[in-house]
């Protein structure tokens, strides 16, 4: 069996990486290439870097910064925002990344998925899919466009069929709050794709990652609590291994 894997997914903006709450108030987390060196030295599984300026304003994606962060980052690296074409991922590669993750393109072009995993690989590609309650409904959240009339369940199902090697299921409405991550939402994914999930929006204390893999998640991403409470990867990681969940421990 994968060993669970515990993920700081952060987001780029203004050449700071930031933290949001319900993808709005951001707070700065430090500057990029000294927050990799950081997470080295504690010890995570991956981490995911969202370039948010590349995504809503359509600048070019910032390669210098991925560049500094991958020469910093000994753990896998997934890069997103701004991917577009299959060049994108080649220069994000180039940049250093390992991974890529896709959302508003995917969304509009589901054979851009399958192009893109035929040449890269399924591993390599990370489709990323934020979710809203609306009118008590889990519908698809675009930072662009708002609320879409899309299912993220059935997105997800379609992703899995055109190549996807995983889905990073992000919670708009506990995004930031620290009240633990939407338990709800991933019992609605559970067991109906069968690509891993990381889910990403609510982790405040290392009880709520237990949680989250307890309900169906395979992967926790998560940003407040590695920097603005006392908790550590590693104390995650040893209240999941008390809980009877394997997870890498150096």
């Amino acid at each position: 069996m994968l060993k669970h894997r515990v993920i700081p997914c952060v987001l780029l903006k203004d050449w700071q990486l930031v933290k949001s709450i319900q993808f709005g108030s951001f707070r700065t987390i430090g500057h990029p290439t000294s927050t990799a060196r950081i997470y080295n030295s504690r010890d995570v599984d991956e981490l995911i870097v969202l370039d948010i300026d590349a995504s809503l304003k359509n600048d070019e994606i910032n390669t210098e910064i991925i560049t500094d962060i991958a020469d910093e980052c000994f753990m896998p690296l997934t890069i997103g925002g701004g991917i577009n074409s299959i060049e994108d991922i080649y220069k994000v590669l180039k940049a250093g990344a390992d991974k890529v993750s896709i959302n508003t393109k995917a969304i509009e072009d589901k054979e851009f998925i399958k192009k893109a995993s035929t040449i890269f690989g399924s591993q390599c590609i990370v489709c990323s899919i934020d979710v809203k309650k609306h009118n008590n409904q889990y519908k698809v959240y675009s930072r662009k466009n708002g609320i879409l009339d899309i299912d993220p369940l059935e997105l997800a199902i379609e992703y899995e069929k055109y190549g996807a090697g995983e889905i990073l299921l992000t919670s708009v409405n506990n995004d930031g709050t620290t009240n633990g991550y939407d338990l709800e939402l991933l019992q609605y994914f559970q067991k109906k794709v069968t690509i891993p999930i990381i889910i990403n929006g609510g982790a405040g204390i290392p009880q709520h990652c237990v949680e989250a893999i307890q309900n169906g998640a395979d992967a926790v991403a998560a940003a407040y609590i590695f920097h603005f409470s006392q908790y550590t990867p590693n104390d995650i990681k040893q209240e999941m291994h008390h809980n009877n969940i394997d997870v890498r421990i150096l």
